[in-house]
């Protein structure tokens, strides 16, 4: 007999596990970045919209066809179509490519955890040089933090066409990770559905902590008030919506398939629309709520610095003067360096060259995303925090939960097509096919280890899943609306949850949101084409700060293979069964 197919322990488990899946580390380095780049708490405006008009019906879509269907991305999308098979495929493909690179975040996670614990911390200080007599130069001509990050985390090469050699600490690290998901999969639902309370509230605690911490720090206000100073002119700026819908896209986790694998568990009765509301809701007050502290930290960071570079400025004229202590203040700065200037011309032009313009707006203008966010901004602002061990173990602690909640949702896309495959699971157990996958991303992950392993992170983070993933929903949005019948759909949904469409369901899942997705694919391909050759930020030591280099010619052709390994399952899917179709009809037709 057929094993019957493992269940959520209790619905609620099924939404901590979309929650702890799609709230991730999108939300904490990339929604503040969009936020300071558009029109600060302005971006809300088309980020709720693209909210109703996209997130939400999309989502709804995903888990009702995983509910629907009861089986992983590649049995939902051949049960709907044969021809549609190749989605399935396709959404595993990039789900690898994303587990691949992905928990090389976590390694990084690990090392800086496990360094916060010394006093004082790593990088809050530049080490001395070879000889002792001085801080290490590359340390000076950056920062304490980017020099820990660049040299010390990454070992990073001049380039990527330098590879160097695979560094042992971060190897060991992302070996941690990757047993750390092993163990959270291996029992599947059983212990996964244990995991995500774990996984989903811790970062929601640390969060609260930060906040409390960040609001009560010198200069929290100024963040605060940079985000939420009104920049109308953005409104008008087609990037700010663009952006607004890529980011509501990529953060819920769409067209990944793991929303399906996890919906795929649930009873049939289970209320999948309803579910569909809460996460996205959640998941998108989550991002203001980080906003609010990241942008809380930051006010507190770049008035440090400000105030430090005033301070800098004050001692050079102190002495360069010979001005009493305590008479050049930071009110009466620009009064008293006009007086200088236009008293002692000579003196002064030669004291200019060494004097910093420090401005607080510049120091707010700074927009970084991603790991840079993550591993240089966040850490200069603990480093000047009273007990910064402790903030730091905090704050790593809770991108480690952020990280391994969305690792739990990839490996879940690659692994419940797995077991839901006669072919595979009669050979092997779950465990063995747990630990098979894991082994295999370990393995090849070992590549972002290398010196020029940030180089190639860069490039799947960049590549291996924006394109793929539009095609792969619209493909998903057009099979359930246009092949399979939204009508037979409405009517199945109804039987199994008692609850209809709406006309709003409707009218996003069969027009706006197919030509919303049309848009951002048409938006992506014009704006590779008209970028021209691709280029990527290249570490440079002896300057201190990074460089802007074109990709080599094997570089664009792995750029190539990775949006094409994905795409191009679906037109070969569908033509593969096609063949075989017509081959199996062929050999059944009757000898004259």
């Amino acid at each position: 007999m057929e094993k019957a197919r493992p269940q959520w322990g209790r619905p609620r488990q099924f939404v901590f596990a979309c929650i702890s899946y799609a709230v991730g580390l999108g939300n904490v380095w990339r929604f503040p970045y969009l936020c300071q780049l558009y029109g600060g708490g302005d971006f809300l405006i088309p980020y709720v919209i693209m909210l109703v008009v996209e997130g939400m019906p999309l989502l709804y879509l995903e888990l009702a066809v995983g509910q629907r269907m009861r089986q992983g991305s590649i049995g939902a999308w051949r049960t709907i179509s044969p021809y549609l098979s190749g989605v399935g495929v396709a959404s595993v493909v990039v789900s690898f490519f994303l587990s691949m690179y992905y928990n090389v975040i976590n390694a990084w996670g690990f090392w800086y955890l496990f360094h916060s614990f010394q006093d004082p911390l790593p990088w809050s200080e530049c080490p001395l040089n070879g000889n002792r007599s001085g801080y290490d130069e590359e340390c000076e001509r950056a920062s304490s933090t980017q020099y820990f990050w660049y040299r010390k985390t990454l070992n990073i090469s001049p380039s990527i066409q330098e590879s160097g050699a695979v560094q042992w600490e971060p190897a060991l690290c992302l070996i941690l990770a990757w047993l750390m998901v092993y163990l959270c999969i291996l029992r599947g639902t059983a212990s996964t559905g244990k995991v995500v309370y774990f996984t989903a509230l811790l970062p929601y605690c640390v969060l609260i902590i930060y906040l409390i911490r960040g609001l009560t720090l010198h200069g929290a206000t100024n963040g605060l008030v940079y985000m939420f100073t009104p920049k109308m002119d953005q409104l008008a700026n087609p990037k700010t919506w663009i952006n607004a819908a890529t980011q509501i896209f990529f953060s819920l986790g769409l067209g990944f398939g793991s929303l399906i694998a996890f919906a795929s568990y649930n009873e049939p009765s289970n209320d999948c629309q309803k579910h569909a509301i809460i996460v996205s809701l959640i998941n998108s007050c989550t991002s203001i709520f980080a906003s609010v502290v990241t942008f809380s930290i930051y006010g507190f960071k770049a008035t440090f610095n400000y105030e430090n570079c005033l301070s800098k400025v004050i001692l050079l004229l102190t002495n360069s003067f010979d001005l009493e202590d305590g008479f050049l203040t930071a009110s009466n700065l620009a009064q008293v360096k006009d007086y200088l200037a236009s008293t002692y011309p000579s003196k002064y032009s030669e004291v200019l060259p060494h004097i910093s313009n420090c401005s607080l707006e510049s120091e707010l203008d700074t927009a970084v995303q991603g790991t840079g966010l993550a591993f240089i901004v966040y850490t200069e602002a603990i480093k000047n925090m009273e007990v910064s061990q402790l903030w730091s173990v905090l704050y790593f602690l809770m991108l480690l939960m952020l990280g391994m909640g969305s690792m739990l949702g990839n490996t879940a896309a690659i692994l419940t097509p797995l077991t839901d495959s006669k072919v595979v699971s009669r050979r092997l157990p779950k465990e063995a096919i747990s630990g098979l996958v894991c082994l295999a991303n370990c393995a090849i992950g070992m590549l972002f280890t290398m010196e020029a392993g940030n180089y190639w992170f860069d490039i799947f983070n960049d590549y291996a899943a924006t394109l793929s993933l539009l095609l792969i929903v619209l493909v998903e949005i057009v099979a359930v609306c246009y092949v399979y019948g939204l009508r037979r759909f409405e009517s199945e949904l109804k039987a199994m949850t008692g609850r209809g469409l709406n006309w709003y369901w409707k009218a996003m899942w069969a027009c706006v949101s197919p030509l919303l997705i049309v848009g951002l694919l048409i938006f992506y391909l014009s704006d590779y084409i008209l970028t021209g050759t691709l280029q990527y930020q290249a570490w440079d030591a002896s300057q201190g700060q990074l460089v802007t280099k074109d990709y080599p010619a094997y570089a664009l052709a792995v750029i190539g293979l990775l949006v094409a390994a994905s795409t191009m399952c679906i037109p070969l899917g569908a033509l593969g069964t096609l063949i075989m179709r017509r081959a199996k009809a062929g050999s059944a037709a009757p000898v004259a």
